[in-house]
């Protein structure tokens, strides 16, 4: 009967220390599932900021390029007014000719002008609406990785 009670005795030791393994393993895998959890979220909420960052500043960028085309447009119209009343009021179709073309050119240069600046503001703007982008690639490697970790 010793031999019984013995044998008893092992297999509920062995029963208990499997069910406390058991249980130390499930308590470790969801205390990293939760972890890796967490570092999910958190990539996520970086991500989100990191797009309303990038919106307010494509926002922000498309106002002051609108604004420039604007204030271009208001000065061109203002500027051929002017030269239509200078050419009306010549005295003379030479002067006329050279009123026409002193604006012909000036009207190129400030369109050139122009260009040149809206072109500047569009690449800054992208720059800066790509810019809170930048090593969201890197964070999500390191979010996967520590997770699996």
């Amino acid at each position: 009967m010793s031999k019984a009670k013995t044998a008893g005795e092992k297999a509920t030791a062995t029963a208990e220390s499997a069910m406390e393994n058991g249980a130390a393993a499930l308590k470790t895998g969801l205390e990293k599932t939760l972890k890796g959890y967490d570092a999910f979220v958190g990539y996520g909420k970086e991500t989100a900021d990191a797009v309303t960052k990038s919106a307010t500043v494509a926002g922000k960028g498309i106002e002051s390029i609108n604004s420039e085309i604007y204030s271009y447009s208001k000065q061109s119209i203002e500027d051929a007014v002017a030269a239509t009343k200078a050419v009306m009021g010549s005295k003379s179709v030479h002067e006329a000719f050279e009123f026409q073309t002193d604006f012909a050119k000036s009207a190129f240069e400030a369109y050139v002008s122009e260009l040149s600046k809206i072109g500047e503001l569009a690449t800054a703007t992208t720059k800066q609406t790509y810019a809170p982008f930048k090593g969201r690639v890197q964070a999500w490697l390191d979010t996967v990785q520590s997770a699996r970790a």
